[in-house]
Formats: C-alpha cells, sequence, structure tokens
C-alpha cells in the first residue's frame, strides 16, 4: 500500500488552524499553502486513496522512472533445478547462473479535476479542498484498483464453479462459490509451488460470495492471527490455505445490452444449419452491431459471424442470427438468446482471484505514478482574468502486468443475488 504522494499544491488562501485542526476561509494570507497545510492535503488524500488499493496490495511494483520513457520492465527469476549429482571430495563444482526473463508493460495516464469558483470558496459553510481531494481521492484510488483488477482478469488459469465446463453453462443461484472450489484453486497452486505470501494464498473476493462462502457447512471461522501487524485490508477470513479480502471492487460481469432486445434477450424463432431465426424486429444498425459479438443460448456461447435485420412486408422477411459454431444442442423455438459474455440466462458472474506471490506486477504510485494538483484562482492567466477559477485534481501513470499465468487461478461463479451491477 502507498505511504506518500508527489504533490503539486499551490493553493488559493485558507489558513489551517494545526490546534482545532480546522480551516479559516475567509482569512487572506496569500495565495501559498503553508508547509503544515501542504502535509495535512497530502495525507488526507492518501487516505481516501488506498483503501481502494486492495488488488495492488500482493503485486510486485516498479517505480515510475523519470525520463525513461513509458515502458515499465518486470523480472522473473527462472527457479534452479535439483542439484542431484554427488559432490567429489575436494573439488569445486560448476556455478550456477541465474536465468531471468523480463516482461515490459506500457503506462497509460488516467486523471480527474474539480474546478472551484470564487464565489463557492467565499461562501461556503465546509472546507471546498477538503471535499474535493476526499472525492478525488476515491476517484483515483478506485480508477487505479480497477486498472489492475481488469489486467489480472485477463489471466488464463480458470476455474468454473460446481464443476462447470464454461463460464456460459453458470447457472444463477445454483453454481455459487463454495469452500470446495477454493481447495481446488489452492491445490492447482500447490501442484505448481507457487510461493505463498506470508504461509498463506490470497483470496480478492466480492461481499456476494463472501456471504455465500460463508453459507458453506465447510466453512471455518477464521483464526486468530499472531501477526495482527499484518491483517491485509478488508480481511475476511481464512480458509483451505487461503486469506480473503473482501472488496465491493471485485470483479462483476453482466451480460451485455443485446442491440434491439426487448427484456434483454431476443425469441428464437426456428433454427437450421447454423441460422438462428429470431422474432425481434432487428434493424439494420442493430444487425450490423451483432456481427462478431458472443451470445448464449441454453448453457451454450456462440460467435455471431453474420445477421440480417427485420424487413417488413407481406410476409414479412424475419431477423437472422448465423453462428460461427455447431451447436450441441439444438436452439428450440421460444429458447431466449442472451449476450453470451455472462453466465446462462444472462446470470451475473463473479470472478474470485486465488493468488501467491510474485504472480503480477503494477507500477508503484510512490514512485511518482500519482500525483495531486492545485491551481490558484487565476493560474490559468487570461483565461480566467477576474481570479473567479479555481481547480483540484490528480494525475495517474499506471499499467499492471500478470508475470505468471500459473500463480494465479480465477475462480467464476454465480451468487444468491442477482442485482448487483457489473463493474
Amino acid at each position: 500500500m502507498a505511504k506518500f504522494l508527489h504533490m503539486i499544491l499551490d493553493l488559493f488562501d485558507p489558513v489551517y488552524n494545526q490546534t482545532n485542526k480546522t480551516t479559516d476561509t475567509t482569512a487572506t494570507t496569500g495565495n501559498d499553502l503553508s508547509v503544515e497545510m501542504k502535509t495535512y492535503y497530502s495525507d488526507y488524500l492518501i487516505d481516501m486513496a488506498e483503501p481502494e488499493l486492495v488488488h495492488d496490495q500482493w503485486a510486485q511494483k516498479r517505480p515510475i522512472p523519470k525520463n525513461g520513457g513509458k515502458t515499465i520492465e518486470f523480472r522473473k527469476f527462472a527457479p534452479l533445478p535439483k542439484a542431484l549429482t554427488p559432490l567429489s571430495e575436494g573439488v569445486t563444482p560448476l556455478g550456477q547462473k541465474l536465468s531471468v526473463s523480463n516482461l515490459t508493460a506500457t503506462v497509460q495516464q488516467y486523471g480527474g479535476f474539480i474546478e472551484l469558483s470564487d464565489v463557492l470558496m467565499l461562501t461556503a459553510i465546509d472546507n471546498n479542498l477538503v471535499e474535493a481531494t476526499k472525492l478525488l481521492g476515491s476517484q483515483a484510488g478506485r480508477t487505479s484498483d480497477t486498472i489492475t483488477r481488469d489486467i489480472l482478469h485477463t489471466g488464463t488459469n480458470v476455474l468454473y464453479a460446481n464443476n462447470k465446463a464454461a463460464r456460459s453453462a453458470l447457472v444463477q443461484g445454483t453454481d455459487k462459490l463454495t469452500v470446495r472450489d477454493i481447495r481446488k484453486a489452492t491445490r492447482k497452486l500447490k501442484l505448481l509451488n507457487t510461493p505463498m505470501i506470508g504461509g498463506y494464498y490470497i483470496g480478492i473476493i466480492h461481499p456476494d460470495l463472501a456471504f455465500d462462502l460463508m453459507d458453506d457447512n465447510d466453512w471455518k471461522y477464521p483464526h486468530q492471527y499472531v501477526d495482527t501487524k499484518n491483517i491485509y485490508m478488508g480481511e475476511l477470513g481464512a480458509i483451505a490455505g487461503v486469506r480473503f479480502s473482501e472488496t465491493t471492487e471485485a470483479k462483476v460481469i453482466k451480460a451485455e445490452e443485446l442491440p434491439g432486445a426487448t427484456g434483454g434477450a431476443y425469441t428464437v424463432a426456428s433454427y437450421s444449419s447454423n441460422v438462428i431465426t429470431i422474432s425481434d424486429e432487428l434493424t439494420s444498425a442493430n444487425a450490423t452491431a451483432l456481427v462478431g459479438k458472443t451470445i448464449n443460448v441454453g448453457t451454450e456461447a456462440y460467435t455471431v459471424t453474420a445477421a440480417t435485420a427485420y424487413v417488413a412486408g407481406s410476409p414479412a422477411t424475419a431477423a437472422t442470427i448465423t453462428i460461427k459454431e455447431t451447436p450441441g444442442t439444438d436452439p428450440a423455438t421460444n429458447d431466449k438468446v442472451y449476450a453470451g459474455n455472462a453466465g446462462k440466462g444472462g446470470a451475473n458472474v463473479y470472478g474470485t482471484l486465488i493468488l501467491g506471490d510474485h504472480a503480477y506486477g503494477v507500477t508503484d504510485i510512490t514512485g511518482g505514478g500519482l500525483q495531486h494538483i492545485v491551481k490558484q484562482l487565476g493560474s490559468s492567466g487570461t483565461a480566467d482574468p477576474l481570479n473567479q477559477r479555481a481547480t483540484v485534481g490528480w494525475k495517474l501513470m499506471k499499467t499492471a502486468a500478470i508475470l505468471v499465468q500459473e500463480y494465479m487461478v480465477r475462480i467464476e461463479s454465480t451468487s444468491s443475488f442477482a442485482t448487483t451491477e457489473s463493474n
């Protein structure tokens, strides 16, 4: 977790009272912040950003090099083979060399700001800089966390709950996360000799799944950790060799909206030779938008290679969808066609990450990745001739990379709850 951020704080004129911890927005002592105020606002932004950075906690971190370009290099050391040849008396064996491979990633820049008017600053009761910093810190933290999370969820080491073969087969409320799923994930990691973190693997879990998991008869209440200083952010407990951190920012995948669909799905009218005829009246634009998408009928997922629009007339020409894959079971009349990125029938799918040490890397925000920027009234020059506008914002240089695919497992499941939106 980040402890310090590089701050650029050239602000307007409030005075911070160190004694009673308040800011006097009516005082006028110039436009520069005192050292105490810079520290105050710096700490405040850190406090707001840190709780959102759950997905960064266990990463290999690399600083942003100044004037070093946009590429970050992560290093992976290959394990040494077993030394099974006996030593000869008095003979020094051949030495071994470290085998290092490099993985590079390109950082991208993100940011946001809030504009504050001079009238608001003069008349508002609340300290607007504090409120703006609070909101921006949360935004920066959630943005940074999501960047890492979404990259981790591109991992290729995947298990599906209840022994299902694919995401499209996961049934809402039936294929929930269980302790058995956790044990299967840790088995995979152990067979690959994935290093642990402090004697445990790490699990990142959504509260909906935490609810289901603790309903499992195999769930055991977490023991009292001896090393209480290293309790992780949002930690829920431990089971099957995994310490879980609970966060609402854990990945949830909801079915995409199909273009022109009524109630989120099309209705099958008939099927023949990889062509699904539907009852919905698709426009030409809707048909074009469908091509290349994945759809779900029953428990099977298909890729759309072509689509035709509904054409009115006597008789009318029905809309059709041509699929690439040959179905195991033909779609039947009145079956529903959903977007294929989620579970069966458009069910929300949750991703639970089980991580080992050195599985992934991120850029280190303490190394120059995150800046807090405040512009005083009138700092825009001729664009603000009457000193009417000030801004407070943040800027982030960030990327993440999976270093060893085998060192992480993603478990996909549904939940008892059906209302969570995708994130």
